[in-house]
């Protein structure tokens, strides 16, 4: 089927797409090059900067997050390709201008790691205060953390390492912040359907009008596994299970819970798989302290949803509290 967008020259979808972002937001980014994102009112002098990288076609992520309380600066690449090393590089550069310090957050994918690693080799040797935290936390990649993709993952991270900044905390304080925070949640994806890539309109992967798969990719990468089209309660009950037994979570425990939207799939089928989540937890007497629902990272128009939850404590969920202003997300 022919590829229905509202697009101009494939060639230009990036630097259209941002361009559009800061005009319709102007009073919380700019573009301080022509893919890096930023504050358009500068952290002070003195605190923690965050950035962040990864490929463009997923909004609102990851641009869509920069803003007070969360990300300093975003280095946005090519659809669903990894910036160069040499932009990432520019951005740490800039937000560890001035005996400034920084902490890069990395999804697990390829490409986004080799960036990563790279720029961070080339800023400490130029003598950049800059720390870097890698978000793996889909289930589907198997028992190896450092197999696990980065799904929604990175958005807890954002918030409540972008809070810490924000109120001053020191460089190791921050990472020790992302880090826990990372290292205590869990994610899992299901699709219905597939996305087309919107430079070449070619479909990313093929279901059948009767099939699902759980543990896709957020590019289609193979899942656990096909099975057959399940309903919203039971494919919640499959999901949330397999997060909470490779969690570890006990009854009694305090947990946050995010529901996010591939692209396609609507806000009342999110909400309606949320109810489920709830009633599970309530029904194993986990208490279900924080929560999301909407697109915090999509694949254009791909249908399914990613869950995710993630162990709280009291600081973690004071600076899930926290207020925050981005483009994409406000907490007052």
């Amino acid at each position: 089927m022919r590829m229905k967008k509202f697009i101009n020259d494939p060639k230009n979808l990036v630097a259209e797409l941002l361009e559009g972002m800061v005009l319709a937001f102007p009073d919380k980014v700019q573009l301080a090059n022509r893919n890096i994102v930023v504050r358009a009112v500068p952290k002070e002098a003195g605190k923690v900067r965050l950035v962040t990288l990864g490929g463009s076609g997923h909004e609102p992520g990851l641009s869509g997050f920069v803003g007070k309380g969360m990300l300093d600066s975003s280095v946005a690449g090519d659809i669903f390709a990894a910036p160069g090393a040499p932009r990432c590089l520019e951005a740490i550069r800039s937000a560890c201008a001035n005996g400034e310090s920084a902490l890069l957050i990395v999804l697990n994918h390829a490409g986004d790691v080799l960036s990563g690693n790279i720029a961070m080799e080339m800023a400490l040797r130029e003598g950049c205060k800059v720390k870097m935290v890698l978000t793996h936390e889909d289930i589907a990649g198997g028992p190896n953390p450092d197999d696990r993709r980065g799904l929604v993952g990175f958005f807890p991270v954002y918030k409540v390492a972008g809070a810490a900044a924000e109120r001053g905390a020191s460089l190791d304080a921050c990472l020790e912040i992302a880090t826990r925070m990372e290292s205590n949640m869990r994610s899992l994806a299901v699709a219905v359907s597939t996305a087309t890539h919107p430079s070449t309109g070619q479909p990313i992967f093929h279901l059948e009008d009767d099939e699902m798969e759980i543990g896709m990719g957020q590019h289609g990468e193979a899942g656990t596994g096909r099975m057959q089209l399940k309903c919203a309660d039971e494919t919640a009950e499959i999901m949330l299970n397999m997060l909470l037994d490779d969690l570890a979570v006990k009854s009694g425990e305090e947990i946050l819970v995010l529901v996010n939207g591939a692209g396609a799939t609507t806000l009342m089928e999110l909400l309606i798989v949320f109810r489920r989540v709830a009633q599970v937890l309530m029904e194993k007497k986990i208490k279900l302290v924080r929560s999301a629902v909407g697109e915090f990272i999509t694949t254009q128009e791909q249908a399914g949803f990613q869950l995710l939850i993630a162990r709280m404590d009291r600081e973690l969920v004071d600076l899930w509290d926290a207020p925050a202003d981005a483009p994409f997300f406000v907490k007052q």
